[in-house]
């Protein structure tokens, strides 16, 4: 396969006859029996392209047709400030497009926290875990497991690239037997920090609680986190982002190099926030083209 991105973005009907591709769509939960901690909340999901009051997580998983499968998997975290989950826009549609490519694309619906930190993340372990437990029948290298995660489901995207859970073969649970170290990470317009000034306030105060101690705030700044057991990384961001801003990815980046992580940085000029700084700029697909085809395809 060529070229997996070298389309991703000009989404025109031409291109779309020439590359659409059906994948097989189903739904698994994340914990078959009670997850280790309830974040609060109750009562049904508030529906919509982002959804609200998530109690109960769930894995939309998107697998390429057998023959056009390259063995990658991307567990994608989509953002929504860490109130709602923007389900549709960062994820099933992301999502179908790696189907298209040969890429299993796995949209994680995970737990909203109500300030409680750990959720998202206990999530987010537990899909990369299933995946791998899935590997020989979803057709998916163990070993080619990543996550890309967009604003806040950057942020969780980036927790989860630096504290993971290693695999524990003796365990009775067979997905515990598989590790959550992502094997990439893919960081979209991320919220890195949770330092004032830096952090988007919103998801802040939606995960950590708007009086959150110096050590969760410290804990949760992912730049501060990056270490040697890093994964590679490639980040994207403009620099005319009012909502998030570029700062957190360019520290990010800096941590990155710091601990010598091959890390792939694209900023644009302009974008703004949301899925318009790729969908407007689609020049990045080329080179996240390159950089995944050297990283990743064995």
């Amino acid at each position: 396969m060529k070229s997996i991105f070298l389309s991703i973005l000009t989404l025109t009907g031409a291109v779309l006859s020439l590359t659409l591709h059906a994948a097989e769509v189903f739904h698994l939960p994340v914990w078959d029996q009670a997850p280790p901690e309830e974040n609060g909340l109750s009562g049904p999901e508030k529906q919509g392209g982002c959804i609200g009051n998530i109690s109960q997580a769930s894995l939309s998983i998107h697998l390429p047709q057998p023959n056009r499968a390259t063995g990658i998997a991307v567990v994608i975290t989509p953002g929504g400030g860490y109130g709602v989950v923007c389900a549709d826009s960062e994820g099933e549609q992301i999502a179908a497009m790696l189907a298209r490519r040969g890429i299993a694309g796995i949209v994680v619906k995970y737990r909203l926290p109500n300030q409680h930190h750990k959720i998202p993340a206990e999530d987010a372990r537990r899909a990369i875990q299933i995946v791998r437990a899935k590997a020989r029948e979803w057709r998916i290298h163990p070993g080619q497991v990543g996550i890309w995660g967009f604003s806040a489901g950057g942020h969780l995207a980036s927790t989860v690239s630096n504290t993971f859970v290693p695999p524990n073969p003796k365990a009775e649970d067979p997905i515990q037997q598989h590790g959550s170290r992502p094997d990439f990470s893919i960081l979209f317009y991320p919220v890195i920090s949770m330092k004032t000034g830096i952090t988007h306030r919103g998801s802040r105060n939606n995960l950590l609680g708007p009086d959150a101690s110096e050590d969760l705030v410290q804990q949760y700044s992912n730049e501060l986190q990056v270490s040697g057991k890093t994964p590679p990384t490639f980040l994207l961001h403009a620099a005319d982002d009012k909502v998030v801003s570029i700062e957190n990815t360019l520290s990010y980046y800096q941590a990155l190099l710091a601990h010598s992580i091959p890390a792939r940085l694209v900023a644009f000029e302009t974008g703004g926030h949301g899925p318009n700084a790729f969908h407007n700029n689609p020049s990045w697909a080329p080179i996240f083209d390159d950089w995944i085809m050297q990283r990743l395809i064995k």
